[in-house]
């Protein structure tokens, strides 16, 4: 049960007396209980040196440095094959991502941050128009699929990435939707300016090829029970439903036609419904949805789009090229500025009164709290839209003994994703509240590892796992020198003017020139630690490695000591191997 050598040692050493001698054996629990006691159940991928601080800060921890080396090397396959192993959608956060990994650059203390999304986006591109495009290949330990059918209900980017990783491992998985198109807020929620839907449903369809089966236009718990689904031989279930419900605005008037949710509004636009926005729009709210809901309304036809956010423009939290871009597209922003009432005649829209905001105290989080200041202004609108939040819609989903938090989150053991239905697993939006599909996605693959242990009987869910806890590298204290630095600018981005103010994505991907000049920006500073005790400096593994991501350095000349100083296990190596020389040159 228990292969690694130090575990082994680790518990036999909690269970010996002073003279080394053992007690007693155990039994199976008891160590399951020690491991856990002692913590040493899972692993941790903490290096003294630290980890290279763009993959620490991926939710997903891609090794970006990896990809962008293959990709300066021509080898773009090869990158998209290691991006794969942690990320199944990189042409989707290669155009959507909130690039945490760049923000943490360490590039960007010496001038600015590599472009990684770019690089990014640029492998996928380039394997979507390739006449065979890279599937995995299966991975598991008995070179055939698995009997055991998993069903995911949702198909977002948390139950699509559990999917992806489950079928790479030979699992039949089926994923159900009640939405008539698999995506999720993928689809729905982003309007084809920013991600277009043929590049999400190339995406997808690597899933079918992998054997991945989608129903979609199917609710579970309304047209199929989970009960059903066991009886049918499903072994477990992860639910990823999303936080696809608009928080309400709570302010009179919001019952009007011409007031929309805008996670409502987003969804009527990408599957094509009518909206009737009028001419004049008013968007509340600071955050990504609010940008793309008044892009969108741009695109629709408004003349004058407003958005009323209640602090000031440095505590917006949407990405500050997506605020860019839609005040170069002649949305109007109202800062400090808070909605009290929507006002309208006939039961329509007319109009909204706002009260002006100043800045107090921070609050819990530290941001200044927004106070009223007895002042009030109203704006002409036609339409409303509320873009203030979003939460879980639960809908007739039977989810037997899962249990949720007062904002409607479910409940669930934060390593394993586990709830108190032993055979239900759950992530994405419905677990941490609305985040980003980088989240999702990396919560996706963490539950297709803990459903992969649950359907086969007397596996645990926690030893040997890897966490994925690591500590950046200390950018501070690095020591770059400046002197015959390369200066290269980063790269940017063309932009196809004639798709401007389209539902078209008008950014034009890097060229390979690009891309090689970008890469080589990257400082390589992610790190590695060798165990000495097994590796002899042999080099062997820099000429197998298919990412050329070793290389072998002199450090220092070092000679073998004694027997007597060496760790038990190296010797006992180096015993067999002496023993094999001389038997060999006895036999000559």
């Amino acid at each position: 049960m228990f292969t690694n050598y130090f575990i082994k040692k680790k518990i036999q050493a909690l269970v010996s007396d002073a003279g080394g001698r053992p007690h007693r054996s155990l039994s199976l629990d008891e160590a399951r209980s020690l491991l856990v006691l002692y913590n040493i159940e899972d692993h941790e991928d903490v290096m003294p040196t630290g980890t290279a601080p763009c993959k620490t800060a991926c939710p997903a921890h891609v090794p970006v440095q990896g990809y962008l080396k293959l990709a300066a090397q021509g080898r773009y396959t090869d990158a998209l094959e290691l991006i794969k192993k942690e990320n199944p959608f990189p042409a989707v956060c290669g155009r959507i991502c909130n690039k945490r990994c760049e923000a943490e650059c360490t590039r960007g203390s010496v001038d600015e941050a590599v472009a990684i999304d770019e690089v990014k986006r640029f492998i996928a591109d380039h394997d979507l128009h390739e006449a065979t495009r890279y599937v995995p290949k299966l991975l598991n330990q008995i070179g055939r699929p698995y009997t055991e059918k998993i069903a995911v209900i949702g198909a977002g980017p948390a139950g699509m990435s559990c999917a992806y990783y489950l079928a790479n491992k030979g699992y039949p998985v089926t994923v159900f939707d009640r939405n008539p198109v698999p995506g999720g807020m993928l689809t729905l929620g982003i309007p084809s300016f920013r991600l277009e839907k043929d590049v999400l449903n190339a995406e997808i369809d690597i899933l079918r090829e992998m054997g991945v089966e989608f129903q979609c236009g199917v609710e579970v718990g309304r047209d199929i029970t989970i009960e059903q689904l066991r009886a049918q031989g499903y072994k477990g279930f992860y639910v990823a439903i999303g936080a696809q419900k608009s928080a309400k605005l709570r302010i009179p008037g919001e019952e009007l036609e011409g007031v929309y949710g805008g996670v409502d509004f987003l969804r009527a636009v990408n599957l094509g419904h009518e909206t009737h926005i009028g001419k004049r729009c008013a968007v509340i709210g600071g955050g990504n949805v609010a940008m793309d809901v008044c892009r969108s309304a741009v695109r629709l036809g408004a003349d004058e789009t407003y958005v009323l956010y209640r602090r000031s423009e440095a505590e917006l939290p949407a990405d500050p090229e997506e605020v860019k871009e839609a005040m170069e597209e002649g949305v109007q922003f109202r800062f400090l500025t808070a909605p009290v009432e929507i006002l309208g005649e006939n039961d329509k829209v007319t109009g909204i009164r706002a009260e002006r905001m100043a800045l107090g105290e921070p609050d819990e989080k530290g941001r200044r709290k927004p106070v009223g200041t007895g002042e009030f202004e109203t704006l002409a609108v036609d339409s409303v839209i509320g873009a203030i939040g979003q939460t879980v819609d639960w809908g007739t989903l039977d989810v037997g003994a899962l249990t949720t938090t007062k904002k409607g989150t479910a409940e669930a053991d934060a390593l394993t994703y586990q709830t108190a239905q032993p055979d239900i697993f759950v992530g994405g939006d419905c677990y941490t509240g609305p985040k980003f599909a980088i989240d999702a996605i990396a919560a996706g693959k963490e539950a297709a590892i803990s459903l992969h242990r649950y359907v086969h009987p007397g596996q645990t869910l926690t030893a040997g796992r890897d966490r994925r806890v690591y500590k950046a590298l200390d950018k501070e204290h690095v020591l770059i020198e400046t002197a015959d630095f390369d200066k290269d600018h980063r790269q940017m981005p063309g932009y196809n003017a004639a798709k401007a103010k389209t539902f078209s994505d008008a950014r034009v991907t890097f060229t390979e020139e690009q891309v090689r000049r970008e890469c080589a920006r990257c400082l390589g500073c992610g790190a590695t630690k060798v165990d000495s005790y097994l590796c002899i400096g042999c080099g062997l593994c820099t000429t197998k490695c298919k990412f050329d991501a070793i290389h072998l350095k002199k450090v220092r000349d070092w000679h073998a000591g004694s027997y007597e100083t060496m760790p038990i296990k190296v010797a006992e190596g180096v015993v067999k191997r002496a023993g094999s020389i001389v038997k060999k040159a006895v036999s000559k």
